[in-house]
């Protein structure tokens, strides 16, 4: 069996701050401040439209529950879950 020190790259165990550093380095200089500044922007803008969504999922959860118990005046019943072709022999 595969143990996680076979698959990383033994370089990645031994990465201090200089290690990092250099890394960062080498990225910058092959893609360049320009694209890399870009492509965090676009990160930002993933970010910002996923807690738009969440935001807006959890609103209308909240719609829905309110708009449930505006139509029972609060009282809570239960709901018929039995499939259509079997509440004939129920």
């Amino acid at each position: 069996m595969l143990d996680a020190q076979m698959v990383t790259p033994l370089f990645i165990n031994n990465a201090g701050p200089w290690g990092l550093l250099l890394i960062a380095i080498v990225v910058l200089v092959l893609f360049g401040r320009g694209k890399i500044a870009g492509l965090m922007g676009e990160v930002g803008k993933g970010i910002t439209a996923f807690k738009k969504g969440v935001k807006d999922g959890s609103e209308e959860l909240e719609d829905r529950s309110n708009a449930a118990e505006d139509e029972t005046d609060g009282v809570t019943s239960a709901r018929d879950v039995t499939p259509s072709r079997d509440r004939d022999n129920a």
